[in-house]
């Protein structure tokens, strides 16, 4: 398969050259194949976050280089980091940052009519069909304030998808969800993968991280351990996975 998203000796430093430089990324080399599930694990701060953010182009790295889709980010305007943003990535953060003054429709359209990739009916389609495959419909015209977590979560999927995104980010999608809600969540970023769109995701919960194809265990900045999964065929399969990931995650001592 394709390569869609490759670093090469990613570095990044906070205040450097000063006495309080912070040394968070140390030459991170990582590649994702295109339609590839992949999650990064580690303790907090050992560079989870800083990676998605400056591998993503949304933070700019100190040093090394950053290849998406035959586009070298490292060597881009801001402009034009930010139409590939809009235009072919997808972002699943945690804390989501939904306009308070739109409804839930008009914050997955948002980005849609910005992008300006097709006539604005065909972005409402879309939307009201990514609201009906994350079973949010009835919250079309809902304000953000009368909608739960797990409900914002599938709100952030649909906006995060709605410019068909070759990959899709995401730093603790699941972070601050029940049982049930992480499970659904998971469902659905599982179609999002089979639909062919790539997904990097940060996470520390292993019930994530065992549905995806591959997990990289990063400690201080550094990528020190890598553990290929395969796809995940039938979810049965699934709780000897997260076994078998924490076991492997015993070991490494981690």
């Amino acid at each position: 398969m394709s390569i869609i998203l490759e670093a090469k000796k990613l570095q990044k430093k906070f205040n450097p050259g000063k006495k309080n430089e912070l040394h968070i990324l140390k030459e991170i080399d990582l590649k994702i194949e295109q339609g590839e599930f992949v999650c990064l694990m580690g303790p907090s701060g050992s560079g989870k976050s800083t990676l998605l953010y400056n591998i993503s182009g949304m933070d700019k790295a100190t040093s090394g280089e950053v290849l998406f889709d035959q586009n070298m980010l490292t060597q881009l305007t801001e402009k034009k980091l930010s139409e590939i943003r809009l235009n072919e990535m997808g972002f699943v953060f945690q804390h989501i940052h939904l306009l308070k003054n739109l409804s839930i429709f008009d914050n997955i359209i948002l980005t849609g009519y910005q992008a300006k990739k097709t006539e604005k009916k065909s972005i409402d389609k879309r939307a009201e069909k990514l609201m009906e495959m994350c079973g949010i419909s009835q919250l079309k015209d809902k304000n953000v304030s009368e909608v739960s977590g797990g409900e914002m979560q599938r709100v952030a999927i649909c906006r995060a998808l709605i410019n068909g995104p070759k990959i899709v980010f995401g730093d603790e999608p699941t972070g601050a969800l029940n049982s049930k809600s992480t499970g659904e969540i998971l469902q659905l970023l599982q179609k999002v993968n089979k639909q062919g769109a790539s997904l990097l995701l940060a996470t520390h919960d292993v019930r994530v991280a065992a549905q995806s194809q591959r997990v990289i265990f990063l400690l201080d900045g550094k990528i020190v351990a890598e553990n290929k999964l395969g796809k995940l065929k039938q979810a049965t399969n699934l709780k000897e996975r997260e076994e078998k990931l924490s076991s492997w995650l015993i070991e490494k001592g981690f």
